[in-house]
């Protein structure tokens, strides 16, 4: 697989030119963003940065929940040269202000002023609002009105910034429990992640006329690369969600054709379905989990590569379009890769996502190898973490600890070169994590 080596704003440049009024960023009770809008966007915001004296290699971090700013900042501070360092909100305050510290950071993007206030004892120049106004911090709109006003002053400040950058540049600063175990941050380059969006195509195809919603937290990396920088580069709109309470009638509404999940949120609906099960009639029930072993036979023999016996065959389809259709219905209907990732899927649930026509992609990813294994697409196997990305490969020590080796390896842990050669050794990874090749 030929991979040209680019910068993330150039993907993204890449697409506003392809797609341009089309939608990109599609926010609850807002005007949907064209990329056309979402480059100029992120151009206001690097040029912004870069008035105010933050520069290339700077790190620059942010702390909100994922939303459309999120979106725009994120790509903003990475086109500017700086380093994108995501935190979790969820984390506790002090928590957060010690990693803040702990990278270097001399500037914050932050969701609204009662996350800056519980972070204002952060020992960084400038506080930066994504939504909201407050004393010492400068809104989100208001750093843009700087950037646009000096690209209107020089037209050419978005061309010397790109002329700055490198694809061998560090883009990300992740924040990971490491491969050690220990609290650690990573270090990735525009060229590492943008060889891992360009495998997408190949195995997670998407497009303009895909959709998604996009909730699970930012600063993780299943969410970052599948749902952030993927989507840029293959052109297909992200859908916000309000929240979690707000996320089941979301799905319904905007019908995605993939979405990315953890376990928890398959193994709740998978809940649901049994609750609702308690409560019919002993026949209703007696009917379903009937159903529901014809299902699973039919699975075991496809994954077998035989065909399913009639006797399978016939009462499946009738139990499909009474039954399990009604499941699939509540994900809009047009689900057509529903992926788990973030955590580790149960074989079971597994079998009975596949079982009701539903099957799940899972693969295998992590901070500082990026995503490495996926399931394919036609053939998902329950249990597997899946097939190697292309020109990713894989080795599995006698221990059983899996080594990668793909474009896709970070550069390092954040000022600890000791642990970073621990981990990274003649080109291989080395994860911490047991696996065996089936």
């Amino acid at each position: 697989m030929v991979v040209r080596s680019r910068t993330l704003y150039q993907v993204l440049e890449e697409a506003a030119r392809a797609h341009g009024d089309a939608p990109a960023l599609i926010q609850p009770g807002s005007p949907a963003l064209s990329w056309n809008q979402y480059r100029q966007a992120v151009d206001e915001i690097a040029v912004g940065l870069r008035t105010l004296g933050i520069g290339k290699g700077d790190i620059v971090a942010l702390n909100s929940e994922t939303r459309l700013e999120f979106y725009l900042a994120d790509l903003g501070i990475m086109a500017n040269g700086s380093v994108a360092a995501a935190l979790y909100p969820s984390y506790p305050s002090k928590d957060l202000v010690r990693t803040i510290e702990s990278a270097g950071a001399c500037a914050v993007f932050i969701e609204n002023p009662e996350m800056l206030e519980a972070l204002r004892q952060a020992p960084v120049r400038h506080w930066i609002l994504l939504t909201g106004r407050a004393a010492g911090a400068l809104a989100l709109e208001d750093l843009r009105e700087m950037g646009r006003n000096a690209l209107q002053r020089d037209p050419a400040w978005m061309e010397r910034l790109c002329s700055e950058l490198d694809p061998s540049d560090p883009a990300v600063l992740y924040l990971t429990s490491g491969a050690t175990g220990e609290p650690k941050m990573a270090l990735v380059t525009h060229h590492a992640i943008v060889s891992n969006i360009d495998m997408g195509p190949a195995v997670l195809p998407m497009g303009p006329e895909d959709a998604s919603v996009a909730f699970l937290p930012s600063a993780h990396i299943a969410q970052r690369v599948v749902m952030e920088f993927l989507p840029i580069r293959c052109g297909m709109p992200v859908t916000f969600s309000e929240s979690l309470l707000k996320l089941p009638q979301e799905i319904r509404k905007v019908r995605p054709t993939i979405l990315l999940a953890p376990p928890r949120m398959w193994e709740r609906i998978y809940s649901t379905v049994c609750t609702e099960l308690r409560k019919r009639p002993a026949p209703a029930r007696k009917l379903f989990y009937g159903a529901l072993a014809l299902a699973l036979a039919a699975s075991r023999y496809r994954r077998a590569g035989q065909p399913v016996p009639a006797r399978i065959r016939a009462p499946l389809k009738l139990a499909d379009r009474l039954l399990f259709r009604k499941i699939r219905e509540r994900f809009g209907g047009r689900l057509r890769s529903p992926c788990s990732g973030a955590a580790p899927l149960g074989k079971n649930l597994a079998e009975f996502y596949e079982a009701i026509g539903m099957p799940l992609i899972e693969g295998y990813g992590l901070t500082e190898g990026g995503v490495a294994v996926l399931n394919p697409l036609n053939r998902p196997k329950p249990g597997s973490i899946g097939k190697p990305m292309p020109d990713t490969e894989l080795r599995f020590l006698e221990d059983g600890e899996m080594l990668i080796k793909s474009p896709c390896l970070f550069s390092g842990y954040l000022n600890d070169p000791k642990t970073t050669a621990e981990v990274l050794r003649d080109g291989w990874l080395h994860t911490g994590d047991l696996g065996h090749a089936d």
